[in-house]
């Protein structure tokens, strides 16, 4: 008897009228529609849905070139690094959304229907009955869109300061859409370019952290003993440090950079994902298949990698979208303390602070930063709670 891995296939008693229909082909129509607008080919061959976002999305990459198309124009003169990557970023976005459209039109959303579904298209389907958690993905892609297409979005320079007097903690206007700060900088700009740094440090922070977290609670769940016992230690000893004290003293010791504060985020935030999959692993290594593996002559490494890491993937990624928030929240009270990010270079947290100098007269300074922290963090937190009751079976209705 074997146990059924996330990566297998579910037999269905085949598709439905609903999935057939979807299954048919596209009209001649619908084809050419979409090698001049992408999605719209979906929506007239009855599949609106993805049609939707394709059109967003094909909308949203063709707004910001044209938003930046005179920093485009003028890349190979004036251009940088960060220009260059973001012309990059841009190319590939409408070239990857071109392709995918006309690849999923022409193949149909569902013929592996006909044969069976694996639970991640069945995980698929629920979150798309889900509209606040597609609400929180819609928000996390368009604020990570802004943060890669920043120099082609951003009007002002974010670092330049000019006349102090006469451009200081302007309110907001046309001109400056959420006013100024009290060196003259504009808001809006900076914004942008610091939603680059808090996302940043949100999603490399934790990547590291569910990296380093998923081989400790995969290695101390599946080898017990003495490992188990000394990994859960070791856990145990990095939880009982208070995290936020831990923080400031490293950075107050080796001073604050962007690469530090990633690195001591990731490396003080794997515990808890640590003992997620230690439980996880538990549950699971005395289950049939793997018993058959070990039977086979598998080694440890093949047995944890293959068929016992693929089987916890469903919590871990829950985990993660919802530690970015948490992350992102982090990050801003350091440097809302003066431990995080360093003047001039713009984060939400700084920004926040800054603006606390003058909240009665300058209210925008800080507020609008501080409304993009709530947003992000409650994307990620309803996107992770969508991931959850799409990947959990015994969540779904």
């Amino acid at each position: 008897m074997t146990e059924t891995t996330i990566d297998e296939t579910v037999r269905t008693p085949g598709p439905s009228a609903e999935e057939a229909k979807a299954l048919a082909k596209p009209s001649g129509l619908a084809r050419v529609v979409s090698l001049v607008l992408p999605g719209v080919g979906h929506i007239l061959a009855g599949r609106p849905f993805a049609g939707m976002w394709l059109v967003l999305a094909w909308g949203a990459l063709l707004g910001s070139t044209w938003l930046g198309w005179e920093a485009i124009t003028g890349i190979r003169d004036t251009g940088t690094l960060d220009d260059w990557v973001a012309l990059a970023s841009l190319v590939a976005g409408l070239l990857i959304t071109w392709l995918w459209a006309q690849r999923d039109l022409a193949r149909g959303p569902s013929k592996a229907a006909a044969v069976g579904d694996s639970q991640w298209r069945i995980a698929g389907r629920h979150l798309r009955r889900d509209p606040l958690a597609l609400a929180g993905a819609a928000v996390m892609v368009v604020l990570y869109l802004i943060a890669v297409l920043a120099p082609f979005l951003a009007p002002y320079d974010p670092i330049a300061q000019g006349d102090i007097v006469a451009t200081g903690y302007m309110s907001p206007s046309w001109q400056h859409w959420f006013g100024t700060d009290r060196f003259g900088r504009d808001v809006l700009t900076r914004m942008i370019y610091g939603a680059r740094i808090s996302l940043t440090i949100g999603f490399v922070a934790v990547a590291i952290s569910i990296v380093l977290g998923t081989l400790v609670g995969a290695a101390a769940g599946y080898f017990g003993g003495w490992i188990d016992a000394a990994l859960m230690r070791f856990t145990d000893m990095v939880l009982a440090f208070p995290r936020l004290i831990l923080l400031i003293m490293i950075v107050a010791l080796f001073g604050a950079s962007i690469p530090l504060i990633i690195i001591v985020l990731g490396l003080t935030q794997w515990p808890s994902s640590a003992r997620l999959v230690r439980g996880e692993v538990l549950s699971l290594r005395e289950r049939e298949y793997v018993q058959a593996a070990r039977a086979l002559g598998y080694g440890d490494t093949r047995i944890l990698m293959r068929h016992l890491v693929p089987n916890v993937l469903a919590p871990v990624i829950v985990s993660a979208t919802l530690g970015i928030g948490n992350t992102i929240v982090m990050e801003a009270g350091l440097s809302f303390l003066g431990l995080g990010v360093q003047a001039p270079t713009p984060s939400w947290g700084n920004m926040v602070a800054d603006g606390g100098q003058n909240l009665i007269g300058a209210w925008w300074v800080a507020t609008f930063p501080g409304l993009a922290i709530v947003l992000s963090v409650l994307a990620f937190n309803l996107l992770g709670d969508g991931l959850r009751d799409a990947l959990d079976p015994r969540l779904r209705s």
